[in-house]
């Protein structure tokens, strides 16, 4: 029995004749031979949708009542591209994450798979061809059901391609993956092949490629990944390990933009490695996730600059000033309005020259970088967000993106 894993994004289920177009798709794969799980998205917008209606409820919605409402989006979706496979004569039934006993962790709305039965997979499939699954959403230990975060069909769909060891292809309205994004730059490159390591960070820097949870559970069990459009039968992109030895590694494989950047700065902070150790287990122990980080020092004190989201502001100058309670003549900062422009390539392992490249195009948009952080295959700098765009077009000049 050979087994596929294929997930729809939310425009590629977004009306009804778009659901026929998939399970269209689906049929002649079964014609095939194959057996397919499908995991599908909320329709469209649905759960954007389906928020803001919390939100006009409650200003500040429950929870786990928001995992109840959201995970209803996609129960739809699979429940609807059932209806259309069996009327085309297609053996399908669909699931939700409580019928299948996908478990996770306890949090709402960020919760993590923890494992899936697969058993009720390996029954249904001695009769049916066709098993659509909802993605995004999970149950945790005392039977509440959650959510996965933004992205998380794609985490469903590559979690259950790797329990079950097979491949998984990613269809959404985008025919592969692309050096920057193709709505921005309609010249931007495709490419037929991409390793983990450089779409794992392309995901995590803002890139609208991939959801890096799922990235990372291929990369860690080899899940076979393909990247392709619901609407076209173009060829799509393959993620793979090592790119093939006779294709040439691109110093550059990609640029993204990351918006909606705020970078505090605490001044006047004593130069104590425990000191940091606080201030960072403190804001981990608040989800806030810190991003890029700068310490100037002087003498025995130094400023201290990081990134986070400008959505996670709320909280952090009560953690800070309860990081720093023993102390008094330090200050904070806050500026906004930053994004966060990247470069990504397995080729800059080996070749210099990149960051000389990089920071040219920057000046060329007149952009100042405000903080930079580098790793082996990736170079980030923080610029004023109306420039953001500029740079991305210097940076697509430069590298030949």
């Amino acid at each position: 029995m050979e087994i596929v894993v294929q997930k729809y994004g939310g425009s590629s289920v977004k009306d009804p004749d778009r659901i026929k177009n998939v399970a269209n798709r689906i049929k002649l794969r079964v014609k095939e031979g194959l057996k397919l799980i499908v995991v599908v998205s909320a329709m469209g917008k649905t759960t954007d949708n389906l928020t803001k209606l919390a939100r006009e409820i409650s200003p500040d919605p429950d929870p786990r009542e928001l995992d109840m409402l959201l995970s209803t989006g996609e129960q739809i979706s699979a429940a609807l591209l059932a209806m259309a496979l069996k009327d085309m004569g297609v053996k399908a039934i669909s699931f939700n994450a409580l019928q299948l006993n996908i478990s996770t962790t306890p949090e709402h709305n960020s919760a993590r798979i923890v494992d899936i039965n697969t058993d009720m997979i390996f029954e249904k499939f001695s009769y049916y061809d066709v098993i659509v699954i909802t993605g995004f959403q999970g149950i945790n230990q005392r039977g509440d059901i959650t959510t996965l975060g933004r992205g998380g069909s794609d985490t469903s769909a590559v979690a259950l391609a790797a329990k079950l060891n097979v491949p998984c292809e990613i269809y959404s309205d985008v025919d592969g993956i692309y050096t920057c994004d193709p709505r921005l730059h309609p010249e931007a490159k495709k490419h037929f092949y991409i390793t983990y390591d450089e779409i794992l960070e392309m995901a995590a820097l803002g890139a609208k490629v991939l959801h890096s949870r799922a990235v990372e559970i291929a990369k860690k069990y080899k899940v076979q990944l393909y990247c392709a459009s619901s609407f076209t039968d173009e060829e799509g992109t393959r993620v793979v390990d090592e790119l093939p030895e006779w294709l040439e590694k691109p110093l550059v494989s990609g640029a993204a933009i990351s918006e909606n950047q705020m970078k505090i700065t605490v001044f006047n902070v004593p130069r104590d490695e425990n000191l940091l150790a606080r201030i960072f287990k403190k804001l981990s122990e608040n989800n806030l996730n810190v991003d890029m980080i700068s310490m100037v020092p002087t003498g025995d004190k130094m400023a201290l600059s990081f990134t986070i989201l400008e959505t996670h502001k709320k909280n952090i100058e009560e953690i800070l000033r309860e990081s720093l309670n023993e102390f008094e003549d330090f200050n904070i900062s806050y500026d906004g309005e930053y994004s966060k422009i990247s470069v990504v390539g397995v080729g800059m392992r080996s070749s210099p020259g990149v960051a000389y490249r990089f920071f040219e195009a920057v000046a060329r948009a007149g952009a100042k970088p405000e903080l930079v952080t580098t790793s082996e295959i990736k170079m980030s700098c923080l610029i004023p967000k109306e420039k953001a765009n500029d740079v991305l077009k210097e940076i697509v000049k430069e590298f030949n993106l």
